[in-house]
Order: structure tokens, then sequence, then C-alpha cells
């Protein structure tokens, strides 16, 4: 059970389910918001579910939400087991997806000319917002005129604000590469401000990259092996 935020723009919902029909897996779907079905829909009649957040950082839908909405779903149907997994990022891979975009959009990874603008949707969490932060600062070390992070919501800089700053550095060139699994309000709302900053090349969100179709299955996995770690030994002999 994959488990997104939701949106009101139809293309979020589109890009999720081309995500998940990558997946080798039984996969269904449920919004945390904006769309059906809920996740309490989406596990009706179902006896066992691995319950997987697509987000990127864990905040305060996957530490608040998702397990409430779990809690009352259990209330309601008691024999239904649910494995929850972990979000997607921070996961290695992710930024790996992040240098597929930009080359799609024209700027070879680390290149030394060009200064990254790594912008999130951002929270009112602010540990959420240091997982931003020390990506960026990772980041860095693959070759790029340097990372700086950005958060197009509840945290600053904006991503106009760190685009500009970097334009005031001498920075070559600014690409930004915005840390969204799909389009909608934010994705828009970034490209155009950052490109009216100044930005030469503004990347794709996520999207269904099969690099998050890898993240997807270690986290079914890994939630999986702590269910089984979990479970008593029997010894016999």
């Amino acid at each position: 059970m994959a488990v997104a935020h939701g949106s009101r723009d139809p293309r979020a919902a589109a890009t999720v389910a081309a995500l998940l029909d990558q997946v080798p897996l039984d996969v269904r779907v449920a919004y945390l918001d904006h769309c059906a079905p809920t996740l309490a829909q989406a596990l009706s009649g179902l006896q066992e579910a691995v319950v997987l957040p697509l987000l990127l950082t864990e905040a305060y839908h996957s530490r608040v939400d998702l397990p409430a909405a779990l809690n009352d779903v259990r209330a309601r149907e008691p024999r239904l087991r649910v494995h929850y997994g972990a979000t997607l990022g921070p996961h290695p891979l992710l930024l790996t997806a992040l240098e597929r975009r930009l080359a799609e959009a024209g700027v070879p990874p680390g290149d030394p000319d060009t200064a990254v603008v790594l912008v999130s949707a951002g929270s009112s969490d602010a540990r959420a917002n240091a997982v931003i932060t020390d990506l960026a600062r990772a980041w860095r070390r693959s070759g790029w005129w340097t990372v700086s992070a950005a958060y197009a919501s509840a945290a600053g800089p904006s991503p106009a604000e760190a685009v500009a700053a970097l334009r005031r550095a001498g920075a070559p060139r600014v690409a930004v590469a915005p840390y969204l699994l799909a389009p909608g309000y934010f994705a828009d709302k970034v490209r155009r401000s950052t490109l009216e900053a100044g930005a030469a090349v503004v990347s794709d969100v996520l999207g269904p990259a099969p690099e998050l179709v890898d993240v997807l299955l270690e986290r079914y996995e890994q939630a999986q092996e702590r269910t089984q770690l979990r479970q008593p030994v029997s010894l016999v002999g």
C-alpha cells in the first residue's frame, strides 16, 4: 500500500500511477488528502499489508498523520496486520535521480561551472529541513560549483532567494533541482520564481524515475525484515 500526500492537481495522481506501474508487486495506492481512496478505503477487506509512505522526508505526515490513520484502521479492523515502512528519503539513490533529471535538462552531473539549488517542499519540522541541508552538503562533494538548500514553504531561504544569493556570489550558472515527487502547486511555483530570479535551468520533478522504484522495493523489503525480526523464535530440540 503506497500512500501519497495527494493533490488537487490531476498531474500528481498520474505521476504516482506512472511510478507504481513500474513496481513488480501487487501495489495499491492511497492518499492522505485531496484524492481518493483514503488509507481506510484502500485497506478495507485486506488481511495484511505493507504500508509505504511516498514521502521524501520524515516529517509531520509520516510521524503523525499516517500513524494516526493506521490506528483508526486498526480500531475498525483488528484482524488486519500492517507493516509500516520508512519514507523514500533520505537515500543515496535519490541523488542519482536528481542528477538524472538535471542531465535531462542539459546539465551534466557534477558540472563545476554549475551551482545547484536543491529545493524541497519545506516543513514546520526543523528535523526534516535539516535532512535537506545535509543532503545538499553531501551533494557538493560530487563536483558542483556548490549546492544550496532551499524550501518552497515553511522555512527559508526560498528557492528564488537561494538563486539570487548564488548569482551574487558569482556562480557561473545556477540550476534548480526540485526534490519533489510530483508536479503541482509547489513545482509550478518553484519553476516560475527561480527562472524570474535568474536560474538558467530548472529540472523536472523526480516523478517515475527508476531510482525511486528501487528505493520503494528496498523500503518494502526492510519493512518485512523488521516484522520478521520482531517475531518470537521457537527453539526445538
